[in-house]
């Protein structure tokens, strides 16, 4: 049985019916139709849930079980990868996933943070939430790489940072703040793409680039749903309603212009079709990648740096009335 949200399930329903139709030997022409109009319906269906998901079901859709991480993304987007480990002070964070990779002829250096699957590799993961190591591991491989002239696609998937004690006194906070630094000034071409959740520095940690983008139905956020209702009306049950309050989605960040463009899913989410969403997503890096490898090295940065720049400003006084 696979994994069903809510608002999903009379998706499934259907197309188990569907199924049900499909499997009968030497169907007959009531049954043959019957099959194409419910296929239409299914379609149908599907369009109508997706296209009017709340912020809320947007991020049961980013957290669901079955989406595509970064290591799929590795075996369906990339043509060879080899891994990178450590950080050379502490350990090698597997919340990250960092190495040499290929993308159609063009040598590149990937950085992704990795949930896990199994209950064992989620320990092992974190769920997703790298130390201040795996930021360390992370700038590490980012700077070889602007010292070989490799660009950098980092695939962003994390609730947040590690809140441990432990990542505390290693400096997690320090470390970010370095990433972020860093980035900044790399001479390389950087893509950073939210494939699922996008949650505060964690995110932002391995997300400077000149070419940030989402996935349609993932978010980017300064805190989760739940820390806000916590910190706002002191219970999760108002996850719903911080949700819509905290404008994460990414139809509202591209038109806040924190993100340059919305990558669209399969119809029914990434989780429906691993294989269609890998193909899309291969398209928009190798696309990005062409674009910026034509820039010099000083306008890049130029326009990295304007780029960050730009996101929250605002007019203040009378000049921005009417």
């Amino acid at each position: 049985m696979q994994f069903q949200l809510p608002f999903e399930k009379p998706i499934y329903e259907l197309e188990e019916q569907l199924s049900k139709l499909e499997a009968q030997p030497n169907p007959s022409p009531n049954t043959l139709d019957a099959i194409q109009k419910m296929r239409v319906e299914i379609q149908r269906m599907k369009r109508e849930v997706f296209e009017h998901l709340d912020p809320w079901d947007i991020v049961k859709v980013a957290r669901h079980p079955d989406r595509p991480q970064s290591r799929d993304y590795l075996e369906l987007v990339f043509d060879e990868f080899v891994e990178l480990h450590g950080d050379r002070a502490f350990g090698d964070d597997r919340a990250l996933i960092t190495g040499f990779a290929k993308l159609d002829g063009q040598k590149l250096m990937f950085v992704g943070q990795q949930k896990g699957r199994t209950l064992k590799d989620r320990n092992e993961c974190f769920y997703g939430c790298a130390h201040p190591e795996g930021y360390r591991k992370a700038l590490l491989k980012m700077q070889l790489a602007a010292k070989h002239h490799l660009p950098i696609v980092c695939l962003i998937d994390t609730p947040g940072a590690y809140p441990g004690i432990g990542a505390e006194e290693r400096g997690q906070a320090y470390t970010i703040a370095v990433n972020l630094r860093e980035m900044s000034i790399l001479p390389t071409p950087i893509v950073c793409i939210v494939i699922g959740e996008g949650g505060s520095g964690g995110a932002l940690g391995i997300g400077i680039g000149d070419f940030v983008a989402m996935l349609q139905f993932s978010y980017y956020s300064v805190i989760s749903p739940e820390g806000c209702a916590g910190i706002l009306w002191k219970h999760v049950k108002y996850a719903d309603k911080a949700a819509r309050a905290l404008k994460f989605t990414s139809s509202d960040l591209l038109e806040f212009g924190v993100i340059d463009e919305i990558i669209p899913e399969p119809l029914g989410g990434a989780h429906r079709d691993h294989r269609q969403m890998a193909a899309t997503l291969k398209a928009v890096i190798a696309r990005q990648l062409r674009t910026l490898s034509t820039l010099p090295t000083a306008e890049l940065l130029d326009r990295r740096y304007a780029k960050f720049r730009r996101i929250g400003a605002f007019a203040d006084g009378p000049e921005a009335v009417g």
